[in-house]
C-alpha cells in the first residue's frame, strides 16, 4: 500500500486533460513544473482537482484503463470530459488537496452540474434580474458559450453586494474581474467550463439558479435543454 496524490489538470487544448499522480511530498513541485513547463509539448496546464488516497499507483492505473480509448498515444493526456473524471475521482476515499476550499461532496456536485451545463448549445445567452441588496439594481449580463466554455462579455453589469451562497471559487473569480464601481465589466472575462448556476452566482454575487435565469436567443430558460435530455 502507498499513499499519494492523484490529480487532474486542464490544458491549453479544450477537452484535453492530464490525469497523473505524484508523491504527497512532491505535489507542489510537480504542479509548479507542469504549470510552468507544460507536458509533452502541451502548454497552459492548470490544476483542477487533486486528492490524496491510499494505493494511488493502482487507482491512477485504473483511471487510465477506464479512459484508455480517449488516451493520446502513450501519454497521460486524455480527450475526455473533465467533469466525468472529477466525479469518479472525487468518489474515492481520500483527502481533497485541491481545491482546499471545497469538500469532496461539493467537488462532486459541481462536476455533475458542470457536466449538465454542457447540454447547452454554443451561442449567446442573456441574464436579467433585479438585486434587492443593491437597491433593486438591474443586473444584466451577456455570455457566449463556445465548446462548453463560458465568456462573460464586456459591458455586463454585475451585482455588487455579496449575499449568501457565494462559493470561495466564485469569490476568487470576482476578485480578479475588471469592473468599475457600479459593477460594469470593462473587458470580456473567461469563466471556462462551468454551469449556468456558477455563472449566475458570479453575475449576481449571491446563490443563483442559473438554469432558470439564463435565457437563450429565444428568451427560453436554459433549463429546457436539461429537460430535453431527460426525455
Amino acid at each position: 500500500m502507498g499513499r499519494g496524490i492523484i490529480y487532474i489538470m486542464t490544458t491549453a487544448v479544450p477537452g484535453l486533460v492530464k490525469i497523473g499522480k505524484t508523491a504527497t511530498t512532491n505535489y507542489e513541485q510537480r504542479m509548479y513544473n507542469l504549470e510552468h513547463d507544460g507536458y509533452r509539448n502541451v502548454t497552459a496546464l492548470k490544476r483542477s482537482f487533486a486528492i490524496e488516497v491510499d494505493d494511488y499507483d493502482e487507482k491512477e492505473a485504473m483511471l487510465h484503463t477506464i479512459f484508455e480509448k480517449s488516451r493520446v498515444s502513450d501519454t497521460e493526456l486524455f480527450a475526455v470530459d473533465i467533469n466525468i473524471v472529477t466525479q469518479l475521482l472525487s468518489s474515492f476515499d481520500g483527502t481533497v488537496v485541491f481545491p482546499k476550499t471545497e469538500t469532496k461532496a461539493e467537488v462532486f456536485d459541481t462536476a455533475v452540474d458542470n457536466a449538465r451545463g454542457k447540454l447547452l448549445p454554443d451561442g449567446t445567452y442573456k441574464f436579467h434580474r433585479k438585486k434587492k441588496s443593491d437597491n433593486n439594481k438591474e443586473v444584466k449580463a451577456t455570455a457566449i458559450i463556445n465548446f462548453g466554455r463560458w465568456t462573460l462579455l464586456k459591458g455586463s453589469v454585475l451585482g455588487i453586494a455579496e449575499d449568501a451562497g457565494v462559493s470561495q471559487k466564485a469569490k476568487l473569480f470576482r476578485m480578479n474581474m475588471p469592473m468599475d464601481k457600479n459593477g460594469k465589466l470593462l473587458e470580456d472575462v473567461e469563466l471556462g467550463d462551468c454551469s449556468p448556476s456558477f455563472a449566475g452566482t458570479i453575475v449576481m454575487n449571491q446563490s443563483n439558479n442559473g438554469w432558470t435565469d439564463w435565457k437563450d436567443k429565444n428568451g427560453q430558460p436554459v433549463d429546457i435543454y436539461r429537460k430535453q435530455d431527460n426525455v
